[in-house]
């Protein structure tokens, strides 16, 4: 059989225990504050990154990992046995990391490296890496790991809560500012990835943050509505975890049919999205189908 091994990013926000007994390689994405640069997951916490924010002097920015690094690893990988990889990144118009990177893995030989877009990032991508490494442990192909990536990534929606877009704007992040960044001040923009361009869009400008939860919660009935499969639902927060936890359990209640996990931005995608961000996202549940 062949050896797969499955490599990830640090926006997929797994667990180190989930990293490790999945047999998942995490590569840091850096990010950059006051001119200091840190490894996510390795130098530095969520909670660090957002207590740093608060009084940072310029406004934090994100970098790929080194090419030469990823080649190390696969090569790495290729010495001990691995004869494939499934490298799964952030969503390419969110970076242009995985551009580099198709490009870089083209001369590796004795290793054949699909880089797989996830087209999302948080741990919506965290969850097409544990279920690709799952397959990889039953022995199944690429093309059949490949296969049940695309179609769980097709069945993926979300939709962000922020405070303040201009931090996507300054990032060049939000791809339609113009109409949404006059007069934000107490509105709440609600963003999601547009199904066409798969880039991070402004929908709605909603005035209180009680109806954002509602307008949200009114999209996600909606698309349970229209599906025929079961949904894992995700709730995510930028350093506000007692709103996730309340989130959750209200989201239970009415949707006692659905399972939800809370998770978190991480320092690159906080960099982008702010403090207090919250979104809801789901998926196939892949457990169960």
């Amino acid at each position: 059989m062949t050896k797969i091994a499955i490599v990830t990013d640090s926006t997929a926000y797994l667990t180190q225990e989930q990293a490790a007994e999945n047999n998942i390689t995490v590569v840091p994405i850096p990010v950059i504050l006051d001119g200091n640069v840190y490894d996510e997951g390795k130098d530095i916490t969520p909670a660090e990154f957002y207590s740093k924010l608060k009084t940072a002097k310029t406004f934090p920015s994100t970098s790929q990992p080194p090419l030469g690094e990823m080649l190390k690893l696969y090569e790495n990988l290729r010495n001990e046995g691995y004869e494939q990889v499934i490298s799964i990144h952030l969503a390419s118009t969110i970076s242009g990391f995985q551009r580099n990177l198709r490009t870089a893995v083209a001369d590796l030989d004795g290793i054949n490296v699909t880089v797989y877009d996830s087209k999302i990032t948080v741990m919506l991508m965290g969850w097409l890496a544990l279920e690709a490494a799952r397959m990889a442990k039953q022995d199944k192909s690429v093309s059949e790991i490949i296969a049940r990536l695309d179609d769980l990534r097709d069945s993926i929606d979300e939709y962000f809560i922020v405070n303040d877009i201009q931090n996507l704007v300054r990032g060049g992040r939000l791809s339609n500012a113009a109409g949404f960044v006059a007069g934000m001040l107490r509105i709440k923009p609600l963003l999601t990835f547009d199904p066409d361009t798969n880039k991070i869009v402004a929908i709605e400008k909603i005035r209180s943050l009680k109806k954002a939860y509602a307008r949200v919660e009114e999209l996600f009935s909606k698309a349970l509505a229209e599906t025929d499969y079961p949904v894992r639902g995700l709730i995510i927060h930028a350093n506000d975890p007692e709103a996730a936890e309340a989130w959750k359990a209200d989201l239970e209640k009415k949707f006692p049919e659905v399972e939800f996990e809370i998770s978190f931005f991480g320092p690159v995608i906080g960099t982008h999205l702010g403090e207090k961000a919250i979104a809801l996202a789901w998926m196939k549940d892949f457990t169960k189908v």
